[in-house]
């Protein structure tokens, strides 16, 4: 069944690609989708091949980099902190009134830090930074693409995968765990406000109840798996950017699609990365 539904999405993100697939031939022309299905992700892989050797091959830009670096955790910061606080607040309501139930109160604070830095704080993050940065990559991309930067930009012997795919890419890489420790750190400490306004607990004693069972086993992998949203959601906007036609049409489809198809790709990234993670740290 996880398989099925799997494919069923990869079906419709490859379908949803397409920037000239009408509705009624996605639904009766099976083959069509078909076709698309395998051209799109034939498409990104030698995408993602042509950024690999750029990334790697120097010189390097760096200034570029920590340019990209700030901006998406500038930009993002304050989204990350308010999403990860709002999870808190819920978390916490929604569990105590649960746990009052099967009179097992006194396991509330285990409960919020283990829901948020092991799975809502990491997946939140990831959609809240597609939602912003995705939509921004692949407008960005998407319009110098029509207007024909990018082509002179290769005709001026500046590689655009080195200059705009990598640094951008590798910015998302490395600032999703940032932002996933902001968003964790915000959820514990709205989770303990909310707490309190219902049952008085200091701070200290709230996060000693929740953190002393937590091993760096339950908190690195998930925090880390974070640096894997990043990767889709740099190669998705970028390659959804670089493939943009049809004036400011395709800008708005490319930065539409980016969002979308990131947000698909980290859930099912996430599904498999659960199951991995619980394999190889039971």
């Amino acid at each position: 069944m996880l398989t099925h539904s799997i494919l069923i999405a990869l079906v419709f993100a490859a379908a949803y690609a397409s920037p000239n697939a009408g509705s009624s031939g996605i639904l009766t022309n099976t083959g069509d989708i078909t076709v698309r299905f395998f051209e799109w992700f034939g498409n990104i892989f030698m995408f993602f091949v042509q950024l690999v050797r750029a990334a790697f091959t120097p010189p390097y830009e760096f200034r570029e980099f920590f340019y990209q670096f700030d901006q998406l955790g500038s930009k993002s910061a304050p989204l990350v902190m308010l999403a990860g606080s709002a999870t808190g607040v819920v978390v916490t309501l929604s569990t105590r009134d649960s746990l009052i139930r099967f009179g097992a109160r006194s396991l509330l604070p285990s409960v919020v830090v283990f829901s948020i830095i092991k799975e809502t704080g990491p997946i939140i993050t990831a959609l809240v930074v597609s939602g912003r940065a995705a939509a921004g990559i692949g407008s960005e991309l998407g319009a110098m693409k029509v207007t024909e930067q990018i082509d002179a930009m290769e005709a001026s012997a500046v590689n655009p995968y080195k200059y705009l795919v990598a640094t951008r890419v590798l910015a998302c890489v490395l600032m999703l765990p940032l932002l996933t420790l902001v968003s964790d750190f915000c959820g514990v400490v709205m989770g303990w406000v909310a707490n309190i306004s219902a049952e008085p607990i200091s701070l200290r004693l709230f996060i000693h109840d929740g953190f002393k069972d937590v091993a760096f086993s339950d908190f690195l992998p998930s925090t880390l798996k974070t640096l894997v949203f990043g990767l889709v959601i740099g190669v998705v906007a970028c390659f959804q950017g670089m493939n943009a036609t049809g004036g400011t049409e395709g800008v708005e489809r490319a930065a539409t699609s980016s969002v979308v198809l990131a947000s698909i790709f980290i859930i099912l990234a996430d599904v498999m990365l659960v199951h991995l993670i619980l394999v190889f740290f039971p």
